[in-house]
C-alpha cells in the first residue's frame, strides 16, 4: 500500500517516499517502527486535494518506495541501509523523503545528502535538542542524532526550532555557537531562511513531537508547550517554498500510543502539505 496520491513510477517521480520502521534506540515509549505503515493506511482518510494550498497530489510526481526491512538491535547497519537507499534516490536526481521511525534514522539520509551536497545545512524542528554526546554511553541514539549530524557538518550549519527539552550540557553546546537554536518557538524562522538563502542545499528534519501533545499525543516522548499544527504547517511550507530542500524527513509518530487515531491523521495531512510544497524541477524560490 502506498501513501495516497504517491503512485507515480520511480522513473517519472520528482520525490520518493521511503519508510525506515526502526525504533531500537528509543529512550522511553517505543512504537515508532509502526509509523510509516500507519501513515500509508490512514492516508486514505484524507483527500489528495489541499484546500490550504489549492493543489492536488494527483497532479504531483511522487513515488512511494515502501519500507526498508531493517535489522533491529543493529543501528550501524540500519543507518547504512537508510544511507544506501537515500543515496540511490539522490543519484537518480530525485528528492528522498524519509518516514520514521525514531529520529536516529535521519543520520543515514543526512550522510547520503552530504555526499552529494558538501555544503549541506540542516533545519530541525523538535521538542528535544538531540545534541547529547551519548545517551547511557551509546553515541548512536535518537537522543544524539543532531550531535552526530553536527559531527558531519560542523558549526553554523544547523538551525533548530521548537526546542524545549534537553540537558544542561546540550544548552551549553547551543550557547557556544555550534548550532542556532530558538527555544520554545519558531518566530526567527524567516531570519534563518534569509541567512541560508535560496540556493544552499538544505536537509529538513521534523520530529513530530515538536507539536504540542494536546494535538499530537502519539509520540514516545511528549513535551508540553509545543507548536500548534497550524503553526508547524505554516513554518514547513515557508521552508519548502523558500529553501533548496534536497532531502527531508518526518519522524517519531508512534501510532499505538494514540488510540483515537488523531495523531496519525495529523501526520498524514502534514505530509500531504509538505509534498505539495516541495520545489521540484524547474521551480524557483519565492524569496
Amino acid at each position: 500500500m502506498n501513501f495516497i496520491g504517491a503512485d507515480s513510477p520511480f522513473a517519472e517521480a520528482d520525490v520518493v517516499l521511503f519508510g525506515a520502521p526502526y525504533d531500537s534506540t528509543t529512550s522511553f515509549r517505543p512504537g515508532t517502527r509502526f509509523g510509516p505503515a500507519a501513515m500509508r493506511s490512514e492516508s486514505f482518510g484524507i483527500e489528495t486535494y489541499s484546500m490550504y494550498l489549492d493543489k492536488d497530489l494527483a497532479d504531483a510526481s511522487v513515488h512511494d518506495a515502501g519500507d526498508l526491512e531493517l535489522p533491529f538491535g543493529a543501528p550501524d547497519r540500519a543507518i547504512a541501509m537508510i544511507e544506501e537507499q537515500a543515496d540511490q534516490i539522490l543519484s537518480a536526481g530525485k528528492i528522498p523523503f524519509l518516514l520514521g521511525g525514531e529520529h536516529l534514522v535521519t543520520l543515514g539520509a543526512v550522510r547520503a545528502a552530504l555526499k552529494k551536497h558538501p555544503d549541506l545545512c540542516l533545519v530541525h524542528f523538535d521538542a528535544h535538542a538531540d545534541l547529547r554526546e551519548d545517551y547511557l554511553g551509546v553515541e548512536l541514539s535518537h537522543a544524539c542524532v543532531m550531535r552526530r549530524c553536527h559531527d558531519l557538518v560542523g558549526d553554523g550549519r544547523i538551525w533548530q526550532f521548537g526546542i524545549r527539552s534537553g540537558t544542561r550540557e546540550e544548552r551549553d553546546f547551543m550557547r557556544s555557537g555550534h548550532v542556532t537554536t530558538e527555544l520554545f518557538a519558531s518566530t526567527t524562522l524567516p531570519d534563518a531562511i534569509k541567512a541560508i538563502g535560496p540556493n544552499k542545499p538544505v536537509y529538513l528534519t521534523v520530529d513530530l513531537d515538536v507539536l504540542d501533545p494536546a494535538e499530537f499525543p502519539g509520540t514516545g516522548t511528549q513535551e508540553a508547550g509545543g507548536l500548534s499544527y497550524r503553526r508547524l504547517v505554516d513554518d514547513l511550507v515557508l521552508c519548502l517554498k523558500n529553501l533548496n530542500v534536497v532531502a527531508l524527513d518526518n519522524v517519531e509518530l508512534s501510532p499505538g500510543l494514540d488510540p483515537t487515531g488523531r495523531s496519525t491523521a495529523l501526520a498524514c495531512k502534514l505530509l500531504r502539505e509538505e509534498l505539495l510544497s516541495l520545489k521540484t524541477k524547474g521551480e524557483t524560490a519565492n524569496v
